[in-house]
């Protein structure tokens, strides 16, 4: 009987859920989900002066808000600090572990005496065989492993390949502090060994500390996790993705508009492929989800494609879900709050009824909110300057005349709307761009929209004549 797969998501609460540690989380659950195994979230907040339970919150909401959801309880590695320390007792009562007494002194020797000799500062080892009888009273020691002296360290990764390190490059590193507080080295391997971690998918940031917690494992002779190191993501400029590029927290991608499940389609995207696909569902990447696939070169965040990836899953939804959607993302959204305000039943059937025309024109949910505003404008519209400008002498006194032949209609509806107003094209020699245009204008105060017969039914009769009115009521 094969192993049950185990991955984990291991985020520092200092602050939100970064993009690359979406993704990170991302690739996790999917290999969960394809191996029919679990993803486990441990909340690393070991750094008690930065971790905060602010960004402990904002963490769990970002994998709420993507669908990544872990599939127990989130673990803190804080809370088993005394589990740490056992082990590290542990490692000292085998002889794979011992107690250092170096003062800050002699390390900074150490440190300059490498750097003279053109060597990396590594601890020299002079505490390694001595005697403990030799400890000076009264000084609380380290903890360090006895790390291999000769040789190489050899990590076998999914995604790198093996890597190799030479052994006298990892030294004999610290695993508890002389507070008796835990390393990260120590406690990451305790912890994924008592979580039954079988896989680690992580940055490749991690690719050194993966060798020296490697050295651990051997020691305590446990499995070690399968590895796989994933390149980070890089900025259109090929630097490593920073704020300015848009290294923002998952709470700033909801705000500009973007769908979970097309921000997952993106950021899957980001390192990994499946063939020539570009559109996937959460369950066309759950099915095809592999590591070996990713790839070892970093990829490129692009706000364009993800932007243009977002107009296609939202054109793709059916009109419930996706106004659903808005709806649940509206007190997120960047300036629409205009929107949200007094969300009638009423305004919810006319929103669902203008949405297959609202969806064709968006990219993002804050263009289907900026879009749709103008279905709950206050009369008189205001008009933006491409309006106003449409809406000169002659397209007024074409808007007074139209009035009262729309007015006449005997059904309020589509067809029979636009063949009157295909009429009046004709009767007058206009094109019915030149009928259509003003038309629009007055409707939505804007020269974009969707088609204006649908924005005619939408508004209905009472409110399509009186905006209507408006306009052509206006003083020359």
């Amino acid at each position: 009987m094969s192993e049950t797969v185990v991955t984990r998501f291991a985020p520092s609460p200092t602050g939100f859920l970064h993009i690359g540690g979406a993704r990170t989380a991302l690739f996790n659950w999917l290999y969960a989900r394809h191996s029919g195994g679990k993803m486990l979230l441990r909340i690393e907040d070991t750094d008690r002066e930065r971790s905060t339970d602010e960004a402990t919150a904002a963490i769990l909401d970002g994998l709420k808000w993507l669908g990544l959801e872990a599939d127990d309880e989130p673990i803190s590695q804080y809370a088993r600090a005394e589990r740490h320390r056992e082990v590290a007792r542990e490692l000292v009562a085998q002889g794979k572990a011992y107690h250092c007494y170096a003062s800050q002194e002699e390390l900074a020797e150490m440190r300059e005496k490498a750097r003279a000799e053109g060597r990396p500062p590594r601890y020299d080892g002079r505490w390694r065989d001595r005697d403990p009888a030799e400890a000076p009273q009264g000084v609380a020691p380290v903890v360090r492993i006895k790390a291999p002296q000769d040789g190489e360290t050899i990590v076998r990764d999914k995604v790198q390949g093996d890597v190799r390190f030479p052994n006298k490059d990892l030294d004999d590193f610290i695993v508890l502090r002389s507070d008796g507080n835990p390393t990260y080295m120590l406690a990451v391997v305790v912890d994924d060994h008592d979580m039954g971690v079988t896989h680690i998918i992580r940055g490749d940031d991690h690719l050194t500390n993966a060798a020296r917690q490697q050295i651990i494992y051997h020691a305590m002779g446990w499995d070690i996790p399968v590895m796989a190191h994933v390149p980070l993501i890089h900025g259109p400029d090929g630097a490593k993705l920073s704020k300015r590029h848009g290294a923002l927290g998952v709470e700033a991608y909801r705000a500009m508009g973007y769908l979970p499940h097309a921000l997952c389609n993106y950021l899957a995207r980001l390192g990994w492929s499946h063939g020539d696909d570009e559109v996937m569902s959460i369950d066309d990447m759950v099915r095809w989800f592999a590591v070996e696939d990713i790839n070892k070169g970093a990829a490129r965040f692009d706000f364009k494609k993800l932007e243009a990836l977002n107009g296609i899953h939202m054109r793709q939804m059916d009109s419930e879900p996706l106004l659903e959607a808005l709806l649940t993302t509206l007190p997120h959204l960047e300036n629409a709050g205009a929107l949200a305000s007094g969300m009638t039943d009423e305004r919810k059937g006319q929103l669902l009824q203008a949405m297959p025309g609202l969806k064709d024109r968006a990219k993002t949910l804050v263009e289907l909110a900026d879009s749709a505003g103008f279905l709950f404008a206050s009369r008189p519209l205001e008009l933006d300057e491409k309006a106003a400008s449409i809406l000169d002498s002659d397209a007024r006194a074409l808007l007074a005349d139209l009035q009262p032949k729309l007015a006449a209609a005997t059904a309020w509806e589509t067809e029979a709307l636009e063949q009157i107003v295909r009429d009046y094209a004709e009767q007058t020699g206009l094109k019915l761009g030149k009928v259509a245009q003003p038309l629009r204008a007055a409707l939505t105060g804007r020269a974009t929209s969707p088609g204006v017969f649908d924005v005619l039914v939408v508004l209905g009769r009472e409110e399509s004549l009186a905006r209507i009115g408006d306009q052509a009521a206006q003083p020359d």
